[in-house]
């Protein structure tokens, strides 16, 4: 059920169209939750001026740089922690935007109340995502994974193409229809 490296060892657009209905899977202690994926944007490399390895190789974006099926995680605004899975191509990346509840786990452990996690600085707050996640390999990994279900293949004909969001500074790439929403 786990995607394994060879998923994520695609182009970001790839990546972030088939990512819609995998399930995200968090482990926070002794309780796991799982969550479907509903929204993604792809961020296709150095040449994409609204990807943060545009402006080149840094300390904040050397996982962009390294082995595919990685999560990058940053702080944004100061407060709010993004995450994005690493793709095939140098600096690439796709960001999780929401993601409905699969499962709600009994459990005493503070856990969404929403079933649903519209923003990916809300995500990352409620499955408690921060930046020690940075560079988790997501094929190897105990808190952090990702699933293929069943049903992800019955979820595919329901996906519609938008423009990102906040990327207005990125001159022709602000209009590319990059994030994918499931219907």
């Amino acid at each position: 059920m786990r995607l394994s490296k060879d998923f994520y060892n695609r182009n970001a657009l790839s990546v972030a169209r088939d990512l819609l209905g995998k399930v995200l899977v968090r482990r926070i202690g002794k309780v796991t939750v799982r969550y479907r994926i509903i929204e993604t944007e792809a961020y296709c490399g150095t040449k994409d001026l609204a990807c943060h390895s545009s402006r080149g190789r840094t300390k904040r974006t050397e996982i962009m740089f390294g082995p595919a099926g990685r999560a990058y995680v940053y702080m944004i605004y100061g407060m709010y922690h993004c995450l994005n899975i690493v793709t095939k191509e140098a600096g690439g990346a796709v960001l999780i935007r929401a993601g409905e509840l699969v499962p709600r786990p009994k459990s005493k452990l503070k856990l969404p109340v929403e079933s649903r996690l519209n923003g990916p600085g809300i995500l990352c707050r409620e499955l408690k995502i921060d930046k020690k996640l940075n560079g988790a390999d997501l094929t190897k990994s105990k808190e952090l994974r990702l699933e293929d279900h069943l049903a992800a293949k019955l979820l595919s004909g329901r996906v519609r193409r938008k423009k990102r969001i906040g990327v207005d500074y990125a001159g022709e790439y602000k209009d590319k229809l990059w994030r994918f929403v499931l219907d």
